[in-house]
């Protein structure tokens, strides 16, 4: 089967960023030790989220503006692995929260941002099934699609840094940065960014296609 050079190059990142995430070394930081390598998994899962997250909203917007419902199943596709990899940014941010904070949930800002934000993208798959008629339901989606992504952004990214907060880099507490990282982490992270971002964009376009051949056989039918 073919496969195009960025399908592999988000395989080989991803086999890099797992085998060096784990083999090497890494900053001793008091309370964080090992467990920090989770930087290289958690992180990554919400870049790979807000990636999939914007590539739905551009495709509402271009849906609303074209009526194409092609880009509304793709929207739609986008939205749901975008809700996968949220959930899993989640998990792997309490399991490190149990470690760093001594409890899966400790009602940080951030956390309860973050569920607020989740529930919102759940809302949006929910709403979807509520409705019927296809056209109405596309372009309802769609709407609220493009008003929730921009609060999902504040939710996670503005809010908790207006308040003090157990994340780094929010509330006055400081972002991870030469104190913390060293260049061998950054050379994990950052292609782990790119990697996981591909491969999400990659699962969406596959259930993309899967919704377009039960599409196409619908309108046939």
């Amino acid at each position: 089967m073919y496969l195009s050079w960025w399908k592999y190059l988000a395989v080989a990142i991803i086999m890099y960023t797992l085998l060096a995430g784990f083999l090497l070394g890494v900053p001793r930081l008091f309370i964080l030790h090992e467990t920090i390598r989770n930087t290289y998994f958690h992180v990554p899962m919400w870049i790979a989220m807000f990636t999939v997250f914007t590539i739905s909203v551009i495709f509402s917007i271009k849906y609303l503006g074209s009526g194409n419902e092609k880009h509304d199943l793709l929207a739609v596709e986008c939205a749901n692995v975008g809700v996968f990899f949220f959930v899993l940014g989640l998990i792997t941010g309490m399991i490190w929260a149990d470690y760093a904070w001594g409890e899966y949930w400790s009602n940080d800002p951030k956390q309860n941002s973050a569920a607020i934000a989740f529930l919102l993208y759940c809302a949006y798959l929910v709403l979807r099934n509520a409705i019927d008629e296809e056209q109405k339901r596309a372009k309802i989606s769609a709407i609220y699609n493009i008003f929730a992504f921009p609060i999902m952004i504040v939710l996670i990214m503005v809010l908790p840094r207006m308040t003090d907060s157990l994340h780094p880099g929010n509330g006055g507490n400081p972002a991870f940065g030469k104190l913390d990282m060293d260049n061998r982490m950054r050379m994990v992270l950052y292609p782990a960014f790119i990697g996981w971002s591909l491969f999400a964009a990659w699962i969406a376009t596959l259930r993309y296609r899967v919704r377009l051949v039960e599409y196409n056989r619908n309108s046939i039918n």
